[in-house]
C-alpha cells in the first residue's frame, strides 16, 4: 500500500469525507491507482485529484488529532492480540493435562484464531 497510515485513517474516518473525497481515496489507497489514472476515470485534471487527496489527508489528520480513534484502535488491538495468545497458550496447556477435552479445546482455539464469537451457553449444550 502507498501509505499505511492514511489507509488506516481512511478506514476509521472515511465516512466523514465527502463522496468525492472517499471515492478518490478509495481508488488511490485501496485500488492503488495513480493520480493520472484517477483523473482520467473521473474526467478531471491530475492537479484536481492531487488537491482532493491533499485535502482528504488533512481532514483525516484533523479527525485523528481530535478523536484519536486510530491510535486507540491500534493500541487495544495489540493488547487483545497478546491476550488471545495467552488464552490460546493456557488452553493448549489445559489440553495437555486433560486430553479428554482435546476436541472441545481445539474447537474453541479454532474459533479464537478466526475471530468468531463463542456462545458459552451453546457450548454447554
Amino acid at each position: 500500500m502507498k501509505d499505511l497510515r492514511y489507509l488506516q485513517l481512511w478506514d476509521a474516518y472515511g465516512p466523514l469525507l465527502t463522496d468525492a473525497q472517499r471515492e478518490i481515496c478509495e481508488k488511490y489507497y485501496m485500488y492503488d491507482l495513480s493520480l493520472s489514472e484517477i483523473a482520467e476515470e473521473k474526467g478531471v485534471s491530475k492537479q484536481a485529484v492531487s488537491d482532493a487527496l491533499k485535502t482528504s489527508r488533512e481532514l483525516l489528520d484533523f479527525y485523528e488529532d481530535k478523536l484519536h480513534f486510530n491510535e486507540w484502535n491500534q493500541k487495544y488491538s495489540l493488547e487483545v492480540s497478546f491476550m488471545m495468545t495467552d488464552v490460546t497458550r493456557a488452553l493448549e496447556d489445559f489440553k495437555r493435562f486433560h486430553p479428554e477435552f482435546a476436541g472441545e479445546i481445539d474447537g474453541i482455539i479454532g474459533k479464537i484464531t478466526v475471530g468468531e464469537t463463542i456462545d458459552l451457553d451453546e457450548e454447554e449444550n
